[in-house]
């Protein structure tokens, strides 16, 4: 068979051209290649630099690494956290003439590490954790796609803190198969094969004096098969609630913060029985929030401020007719084509600020605002409404809440700190971005 580079983008193969290729895996020359950490692997995998990239190399026969490599396209065609797949060489021989084992080549993924690599690090068990929350959503994602992993361990995934969030990347598909749906039996079984690998790695790090002494590794295997099954129940449960009835929204947002999950994407499909409410997590690091927020809105606010007014943003953005959830620009999934009057998260973000935020905040008396900032005053509100809300068994809008607010909260609250001789209040200095 000739010598072949199969990929999907045609500068790639000119690019690889240039690698040893004659020579197996284990004796391609340090000049070319990249000393970056790797996790265990039961095949020949090296970085190296192709051009200005530098790319993961593993060597594999040649129907598992065509496989494979179909396999990551699939996955990426899907929106899937993983490595992306460049090419696949096949044909390969030495000066001699005698057949070499073909390679599957990715990008790989910067400022990424293996999972087993920051385990043999000293970290802060809860950064542990936090690893493991990220690991569970991975799992959820690829099950809620139909992909069986198979083979799930700390080798075989990749950490990057992304723009503030925790996230795992999945590195190793070979063992992998891409359903339709998967079946609870299915899924039971990938989750069980992961918590093996995940605890057996880390008795390996045990043994050897790389792991936190406070790590219990059969415990840690089995949190992640809790923290899976809770997040998964949480996401895949249907909600269907009358039109109206928005505070339903928060209440699964409430559900999924005390299971440790910040909801930093979130979409709200609207049906003829009524509103049906699915969540894609992250686990996302102090100060994700504020940086959404501001760079969307022009609003500077703290944290758990942030998060609250970006969740009701983003359940206002979807009552609005131009709003397109997900996908690319100017699209909307479900209505079979294109959206010609979406519109961009910014603009609909300002459309909010002047239409719902400031005269909701004006709508309170300066006088009884206090020290409250209109972030933390728009929270306040929000709460009451929630509060109210629940109680009324349907949503009794933000004005009905501010009105109630006002009369029956505010008077009863002791300020001790005086009025500030400037309040913050939104000005309107918010740029409308031009719409594209």
């Amino acid at each position: 068979m000739a010598f072949q580079i199969s990929a999907t983008n045609p500068e790639h193969p000119a690019l690889l051209l240039e690698l040893p290729w004659q020579l197996p895996l284990e004796e391609w020359p340090e000049q070319v290649l990249v000393p970056l950490p790797r996790g265990i692997s039961r095949h020949v995998v090296r970085y190296a630099r192709a051009g200005d990239e530098v790319v993961a190399v593993k060597e594999l026969a040649e129907r598992p690494a065509v496989r494979e490599y179909e396999l990551l396209l699939g996955l990426d065609r899907l929106g899937i956290p993983a490595v992306d797949p460049l090419a696949v060489v096949t044909g390969r021989t030495d000066p001699a003439g005698e057949p070499l084992e073909s390679v599957l080549i990715t990008r790989h993924l910067g400022g990424s590490l293996p999972y087993r690599s920051m385990f043999e690090t000293t970290m802060r068990p809860a950064t542990m954790h936090r690893l493991m929350d990220a690991l569970a959503v991975l799992l959820v994602r690829l099950h809620l796609a139909g992909f069986a992993w198979g083979d799930c361990s700390l080798s075989n995934t990749l950490f990057r803190r992304d723009a503030g969030a925790y996230a795992a990347y999945l590195v190793d598909a070979e063992t992998g198969d891409l359903h339709p749906q998967l079946s609870t039996g299915q899924r039971e079984y990938d989750l069980d094969l992961a918590r093996v690998n995940i605890s057996g790695e880390l008795l390996d790090l045990e043994a050897a004096g790389a792991l936190h002494p406070s790590v219990d590794p059969i415990e840690f295997g089995q949190e992640i098969c809790a923290r899976y099954r809770g997040l998964w129940e949480e996401l895949t449960r249907t909600s269907v609630y009358p039109a109206g009835k928005y505070h339903y929204i928060d209440r699964r947002i409430r559900r999924l913060n005390d299971l440790g999950f910040d909801v930093a994407e979130m979409q709200i499909a609207s049906s003829s029985n009524g509103d049906t409410v699915t969540f894609v997590p992250k686990v996302v690091d102090a100060g994700h929030h504020q940086r959404q927020l501001l760079r969307l809105t022009g609003l500077d606010t703290e944290e758990n401020q942030a998060r609250r007014l970006l969740n009701d943003l983003e359940s206002w953005m979807a009552t609005q007719d131009d709003y397109a959830p997900g996908g690319p620009p100017g699209s909307r999934p479900g209505s079979g084509g294109e959206h010609p009057r979406a519109a961009r998260p910014e603009v609909l973000a300002h459309r909010w600020v002047r239409d719902v935020f400031r005269p909701t905040v004006r709508a309170v008396p300066q006088d009884l605002r206090g020290s409250m900032d209109p972030a933390e005053l728009y929270h306040e509100l929000l709460e009451h409404r929630w509060f109210l809300s629940e109680r009324a068994q349907h949503d009794i809008g933000l004005e009905t809440a501010v009105e109630d607010y006002v009369t029956n909260i505010l008077p009863k609250v002791h300020d001790p700190l005086p009025v500030p001789a400037e309040t913050p209040e939104p000005t309107g200095a918010y740029p409308v971005p031009e719409q594209r």
